[in-house]
């Protein structure tokens, strides 16, 4: 996946972290009750239905561990599954697949369950121009691979961090001193830094829409928890001037009306915030 933040060396590193989170000076259950030279074999079942994401980070997982693991994938990321599919095998030491099991099944279950939601809510827009984005709204050293679940799913990421981007909220508005200050102030920063980065500013009335337009110089507009007829005479406002992104508190309940609204893009918290993991198991055959 062509992605700027999924590089090999990002990836690994959160790998690495997280072994030496949950392994520590060795895994001593295993090491205790399992033959050092015992070979074994497991597979993945995938116990309901969604969108299967994971697969190929499993698969480095379990060789960064161990590269004698021989790990074959059923699946393909980001395709459905239903109960009882199969979605790899892992053939090797015993021991490096119960040691890798727990970090495995953590990111598979984590990924599935938000490429599952990620996808059912951009079904229920695919006939809008509206597209799905993430948030910031992820879990802390997590937000690599909850963003890929996202893609995984369907969605769109947004700016991936605080460096890649400027969003304008209320509170940078309010502490430069109102909405022109804020761009002007951006602009020059840009200028002096040298950054080629993308502006978007949030607004919260119609009256701080109009103030952006008349400022300009901006890519995004934020229309942030506005009702649907604000919402809609906003985008008539705002027109091709620069791209629309509706924000706040949306649901699977109103994310239909808001991507009628004639909005570019719906940032949804949900996405990575509230998610029910998937159930997925690892099972020795």
């Amino acid at each position: 996946m062509n992605k700027p933040y999924l590089t090999s060396e990002k990836i690994y590193s959160f790998i690495q972290a997280a072994l030496n989170e949950d392994v520590g000076e060795g895994d001593h259950s295993s090491l205790a009750a399992i033959p050092s030279d015992k070979i074994g074999k497991a597979h993945l079942l995938i116990k309901e239905d969604g969108i299967i994401a994971g697969l190929e980070l499993a698969k480095m997982i379990f060789e960064y561990y161990d590269p004698s693991l021989q790990v074959h994938l059923l699946l393909e990321d980001g395709q459905k599954v239903k109960k009882g599919d199969i979605g790899l095998t892992v053939t090797g030491n015993a021991i490096s697949i119960l040691t890798t099991e727990r970090l495995v099944l953590n990111c598979l279950q984590r990924m599935s369950g938000i490429a599952t939601k990620t996808h059912h809510f951009s079904t229920l827009i695919c006939h809008t121009k509206a597209k799905l984005l993430d948030t910031r709204k992820t879990t802390p050293n997590f937000r690599l691979i909850e963003k890929w679940a996202v893609a995984l799913g369907g969605g769109e990421n947004h700016r991936f961090a605080l460096y890649d981007m400027i969003m304008l909220k209320d509170n940078h508005v309010d502490f430069a001193g109102g909405i022109r200050e804020s761009i002007e102030a951006t602009h020059s920063y840009l200028k002096t830094k040298n950054l080629d980065l993308k502006i978007e500013v949030e607004t919260r009335n119609l009256e701080e829409v109009q103030e952006v337009l008349k400022v300009g110089g901006v890519d995004f507009i934020m229309l942030d928890n506005m009702d649907y007829e604000m919402m809609k005479t906003a985008v008539m406002m705002i027109g091709d001037h620069c791209k629309t992104e509706a924000s706040g508190g949306i649901t699977a309940e109103t994310l239909l009306k808001v991507a009628e609204c004639g909005v570019d893009f719906i940032s949804v918290g949900e996405l990575t915030h509230h998610i029910k993991s998937m159930d997925i198991s690892l099972k020795a055959v």
